[in-house]
């Protein structure tokens, strides 16, 4: 399966012309290393078996040695010889050049304390995220979002994607490996497979604190039950307290949620919060999702036909690849996702708010009139609360549908997109 360029290569390559060094962070497998080896003149594996060791003594006796070669210069899994960081901030300094490292890593370095500097002004940093369903081939990008935000061309587009393929693509989710899987079956077990190994391994060796593997799948089990919500600790706690978790608790859950987030398996949602001519109390918790969808079937252990036979469960999974795809097309605009929710119980499920003020409101349904409708009410319910006197009016409210046959703009302005029809 072919699909299109990845929206982090023109990111990093803007980064690489503008700082000394750029790091590129991500959960494991999401082609972080692929999309830096093409723009690297020369590469060091810090991981390759063969020449671990030797790194790892060099780190200690001639740092400066594992630092010479053709700029950019890519260090893969750089986390693993954290005095790297030090070392490059100092070359940064003294060579006085842009695009002079890369480095990689699907998680942040073990001992933090042999860093010493935060690099401000030497890195700038590119998350990176598993695939959006454009950047994976599955979307037609009829619909742009920057096309929105800059309010050009007519909005009208042709969906291909059924019901059933989007509740696949929610359990396949983003990863390279599975999109290129000639079959789904193979697909479905790629991910499957990362599921355990997260559980089973990385959860653990990110710090070096021996987790249990049980009640890490309990705990994302839990987790993914409460995707697109506001659940404190506590609640997720009790939620695991049924099986055999008597050592068990709210510093123990943390705790793994914390290692969760050092391999950019689960990214929190910050509030937005916007001006509002009602004092209106604005509620300021995180959304919790997964990374990517399909971490969250896995962790449930459901695939694709179960999806079918549950629309609640696929409307909650569907609003995470929703959020994981929105998030993808805001970086290429240097912009951010946030959700907003007030005292009142109104909510919007996702703003993209760029650097320049604009913004866009967005709620994401399944699809059907009556959904369409109740997600239109709500977005315009939440523009009227804006104090467009203290910041700008939002440039598009928009219901994102997992299904529907065509993108278009309503009458009162509310623009319906299927996410099959949407790029960045």
């Amino acid at each position: 399966m072919a699909y299109n360029k990845r929206i982090a290569d023109s990111i990093l390559r803007d980064k690489l012309d503008a700082m000394g060094a750029v790091l590129v962070e991500g959960p494991k497998a999401c082609g972080k290393t692929t999309t830096a080896e093409q723009q690297a003149k020369s590469i060091i594996y810090i991981d390759d078996p063969e020449r671990h060791e030797y790194y790892m003594s060099m780190a200690q006796t001639n740092i400066k040695h594992l630092l010479r070669g053709y700029t950019p210069l890519l260090l893969d899994e750089w986390q693993l010889v954290p005095q790297l960081w030090d070392a490059i901030r100092f070359e940064v300094d003294h060579r006085q050049e842009d695009g002079q490292f890369i480095l990689t890593g699907s998680a942040v370095p073990a001992d933090a304390s042999k860093i010493t500097h935060s690099g401000a002004g030497r890195f700038g940093w590119v998350t990176m995220r598993t695939m959006s369903l454009w950047e994976a081939g599955d979307s037609s990008g009829a619909i742009s979002l920057a096309d929105l935000f800059a309010k050009r061309g007519e909005v009208w587009a042709e969906n291909s994607l059924s019901m059933e393929r989007i509740a696949f693509l929610v359990c396949r989710g983003g990863w390279p490996k599975a999109i290129l899987k000639k079959s789904e079956k193979a697909a479905l077990l790629q991910v499957d497979e990362y599921f355990q190994a997260i559980t089973r391994s990385d959860i653990s060796r990110v710090d070096n604190v021996s987790r249990n593997a049980e009640r890490a799948q309990q705990l994302m089990r839990s987790y993914a039950r409460y995707q697109g919500s506001q659940t404190g600790v506590a609640t997720i706690l009790k939620d695991i307290s049924n099986k055999d978790n008597s050592g068990m608790s709210d510093m123990t859950v943390e705790s793994y949620l914390n290692a969760l987030r050092k391999i950019f398996i689960v990214e929190d949602m910050p509030a937005w919060n916007p001006n509002l001519r009602s004092k209106t109390a604005i509620r300021s918790s995180n959304t919790r999702y997964f990374s990517d969808s399909s971490l969250a079937s896995a962790a449930l252990g459901i695939g694709p036909k179960d999806l079918m036979n549950d629309l609640k469960t696929l409307g909650l999974l569907f609003e995470t690849m929703a959020v994981h795809d929105l998030r993808v097309y805001a970086d290429a605009m240097d912009g951010k996702v946030y959700h907003y929710r007030d005292g009142n119980g109104l909510e919007c499920d996702a703003v993209v708010h760029l650097r320049n003020g604009s913004y866009g409101l967005v709620e994401i349904k399944l699809g059907g009139e009556t959904l369409i409708e109740e997600g239109a009410a709500s977005l315009k319910k939440l523009a009227d609360k804006i104090d467009t006197t203290k910041m700008k009016a939002p440039s598009f409210l928009m219901v994102l549908t997992a299904v529907g046959a065509y993108a278009y703009q309503r009458k009162d302005g509310v623009i319906v997109v299927p996410i099959g029809c949407l790029k960045d």
